[in-house]
């Protein structure tokens, strides 16, 4: 993972950082706000040997003393010493409950003993400290074996003694604090690593690059109001979200598909949003004077016809069956070089028309006659329609909706586009985040802010004519279009404006 996702992670979790971050210290504080305090209070027991004059006796005296101070340290939380201290004091608890309290350590090559107890009471802290000091001097001496005369050969003495502690040893506030802080931090971190490594959401025009090996080509943000007025190039033609079909526009035509131009538009799964891409890129590409032949090819659930508000009676089924001429179902729309062929009645046998050898006669004379053949299919998984019609066209357009499409599921739409040999052209991003750390859309810098607003042609009233077979259809543009045309009419119209361009560069 490169730094960029690192960042990432830590925008999509920060709440949740936050929140055991948090939760780490809540819990810490808790636990040390309602523990009792403890308070330590220290004595020191100097150790030394009662015979010898010379330099050497006192050197032999020293060493001596030095190689028994470890075991006076373990004598220290005997009973032996414990139990006169208890009886003293009238403590009530046995030594062993005291044992736990107490510590006695020295340093090294040192004849001091620092015995350090522990209690809830300072005073009563310092008090045992004292006892358990004296107790040592006193036991030592008798324990020692005797020297010639009779007397001890060690004699211990308490140098310091204990005093009442002002703050209490534990527990540590402002530590415990620290250590829960980081201890939620790191709960946090972990858990929002966790979360990144298990999410197989496709989010990024990175992670559908290496799933796909195919190039991005568009992002298209995500839009609440997008069922209201899905036809957004159409409807709003200055807001963002139309600027970003325009830039699907231009990106594809840079695309080289060994001189075709026709496409399938499909997904993964449904509701990733391609029937109002596909739509949208329509009549973006006639708005730039491209001829747009738009075919509703998803012969199950077709959609076109309803965005487009024209009657889908009649359509790409009944020229596939020769039921109806082209010309006489095809629609034109919007007042512009676009040209829609809706999907008709839903067949027995959509897989069966699509891959059939009418369907493949059909997209190439729409590819002589136009400049752009946009094919609406159905999603990838479901049914198998797409990856046929992608043979026959020159490649598939998928369209990935971000954070919604799981890695798998991309991952065998595009093993079905390769089974079928069919090129998968690049993908489209489809419902981006326009916020948040996935924003991908607000990189291009859309929305300047120029103030300019854009005022909706009221439509012109739906003039309904009747196609040549004597069936009734309407025209769902925003002004009065013209009759459509023959493919053969599109033809000659194409070829003689070749030819009138040519002569005027030969003048």
């Amino acid at each position: 993972m490169e730094l960029s996702d690192h960042i990432r992670t830590l925008r999509k979790n920060w709440l949740l950082i936050v929140a055991l971050t948090f939760l780490g210290l809540a819990v810490v504080a808790g636990y040390t706000l309602t523990r009792t305090p403890i308070y330590e209070s220290s004595s020191t027991v100097f150790v030394s040997t009662q015979a010898g004059s010379t330099a050497a006796e006192l050197q032999q005296g020293s060493s001596f003393a030095q190689a028994r101070i470890n075991t006076y340290v373990g004598l220290a939380t005997m009973p032996v010493v414990l139990d006169p201290v208890i009886t003293e004091l009238g403590l009530p608890t046995s030594s062993d409950s005291l044992a736990s309290s107490v510590k006695a350590s020295a340093g090294l090559n040192s004849t001091l003993i620092t015995v350090t107890v522990s209690n809830a009471d300072a005073a009563r802290a310092a008090e045992i400290a004292n006892a358990v000091a004296d107790s040592l001097a006193t036991k030592v001496p008798q324990l020692e074996p005797e020297a010639g005369d009779g007397t001890s050969p060690v004699r211990l003495s308490r140098v310091r003694d204990a005093q009442p502690a002002a703050q209490p040893s534990s527990p540590n506030v402002v530590l415990n604090l620290a250590l829960g802080t980081l201890i939620g931090l790191a709960m946090g971190l972990g858990t929002a690593a966790l979360r990144s490594r298990l999410d197989n959401r496709v989010r990024t025009p990175r992670d559908a690059e290496q799933i796909t090996g195919a190039p991005g080509i568009g992002a298209i943000a995500f839009d609440t109001k997008a069922k209201d007025r899905p036809l957004i190039v159409h409807a709003d033609p200055l807001s963002p979200r139309a600027e970003s079909f325009r830039a699907l526009r231009t990106n594809l035509q840079f695309l080289d598909m060994g001189g075709r131009s026709s496409f399938v538009v499909t997904s993964s799964v449904p509701s990733e949003g391609k029937s109002t891409t596909t739509i949208n890129l329509a009549i973006a590409l006639a708005d730039a004077g491209k001829r747009v032949a738009l075919l509703d090819t998803d012969l199950r659930k077709p959609k076109v016809a309803e965005y487009l508000s024209i009657e889908g009676g009649a359509g790409l089924t009944d020229v596939l069956i020769g039921r109806a001429k082209i010309n006489e179902v095809m629609l034109p729309w919007g007042g512009r070089s676009l040209y829609v062929l809706p999907a008709g009645k839903v067949p027995p046998n959509p897989s069966e028309l699509l891959g059939s050898r009418q369907m493949g006669t059909l997209l190439e004379m729409l590819e002589r006659d136009f400049d752009v053949v946009l094919c609406d299919a159905p999603p990838l998984l479901p049914v198998t329609d797409a990856a046929i019609l992608a043979r026959a066209t020159s490649g598939a357009l998928m369209i990935v909706s971000a954070g919604r499409t799981s890695r798998h599921q991309l991952t065998l739409a595009t093993e079905a586009l390769n089974t079928v040999g069919a090129k998968l052209a690049g993908f489209v991003m489809s419902m981006v985040p326009t916020r948040g750390p996935d924003s991908y859309y607000s990189a291009y810098g859309y929305g300047y802010g120029y103030g300019y607003r854009y005022v909706e042609t009221p439509p012109a009233k739906k003039k309904a004519t009747r196609s040549a077979g004597g069936q009734r259809r309407r025209s769902g543009s925003a002004s009065d279009a013209p009759e459509s045309p023959t493919l053969e009419e599109l033809g000659l119209a194409s070829r003689r404006a070749t030819r009138e361009s040519s002569r005027d560069s030969d003048a």
